[in-house]
């Protein structure tokens, strides 16, 4: 059986709720990305920013308390968390008393930490926000900045990953340009349900075709793939094909179960994008 086939994902599942971390379940990433050519040496830097809409437990009085929960989980781990194990493992907290919400932040990223980095040496630690309940109203929702492609009106039939469909104007001075689109889709490889989100391309150097480009984000459409993965695919085609001096790959997709996950992917040293939500979210 896959490592996949392993997980709790599409599977009837009890839910805990008393503390547990051995409810989280790594996914190695190295199979995947040998199938798309990388080895040990990543040519991307970036993070995992997953967002938690369900986080609650128990005060030592036994009061509920909630919070949201913001994560950042290096791309350079070995492993990244399968979502369903994670909101099992988020259930798990909530008959569960702890002390204040800094315990609770520490053994979130204790625990996550060790699942990102099992059967390797720790290299960084995963980060973890609690936004409490009085400052929710500060959460606003934005969407992603750029220039969207999806004004362009044209003609798509490719609904798999096609990255023939991309190309640049190698023969004319480079340009700087953030581009967006709000339709990509791609599919859970386990379940094959959808997964719907919005993309966000920097980059600079030779222009990148806008028709062409937006027909690839759409080329996903049918594609079975993690979030994580398919970030890392696009990252790599548009790298290939377009051949960008400098080049980052910015996916927010919808919530499942409480949680969204939200991959970054650049070829240089930046800050990682603020962890807003868009309205789909």
């Amino acid at each position: 059986m896959t490592p996949h086939e392993l997980s709790p994902l599409g599977l009837p599942t009890a839910y805990a709720d008393q503390y547990d971390a051995g409810l989280l379940f790594p996914i190695a990433r190295l199979p995947q990305r040998e199938k798309l050519g990388l080895g040990d040496k990543l040519p991307f830097l970036g993070a995992d920013l997953w967002t938690a809409y369900e986080l609650s437990w128990l005060n030592p009085r036994g009061k509920p308390q909630v919070a949201l929960a913001h994560f950042t989980v290096p791309c350079e781990s070995c492993n990244l968390v399968e979502s369903k194990s994670f909101k099992l493992y988020l259930n798990s907290f909530n008959n569960t008393r702890f002390a204040d919400a800094a315990e609770v932040q520490a053994r979130l990223r204790t625990d996550l930490t060790e699942a990102v980095w099992r059967g390797d040496v720790v290299q960084s630690s995963v980060g973890v926000k609690l936004v409490a309940a009085e400052v929710f109203d500060r959460e606003p929702i934005y969407e992603l900045d750029g220039l969207s492609l999806d004004r362009l009106d044209l003609d798509c039939d490719r609904y798999t990953p096609a990255p023939e469909l991309l190309s640049a104007a190698f023969d004319e001075a480079p340009v700087s340009e953030v581009l967006t689109s709000n339709l990509l889709r791609s599919n859970c490889p386990v379940t094959g349900q959808p997964d719907w989100g919005s993309v966000q391309i920097s980059y600079f150097g030779p222009q990148i075709d806008q028709a062409g480009l937006l027909r690839y984000i759409v080329s996903f459409r049918n594609h079975q793939g993690f979030h994580e993965d398919c970030v890392e695919r696009m990252f790599l085609d548009i790298q290939a094909r377009c051949q960008p001096h400098k080049l980052s790959v910015y996916a927010r997709y919808t919530r499942r179960g409480g949680l969204d996950i939200n991959p970054f992917r650049s070829s240089w040293p930046q800050p990682l994008p603020p962890q807003v939500r868009n309205a789909r979210q």
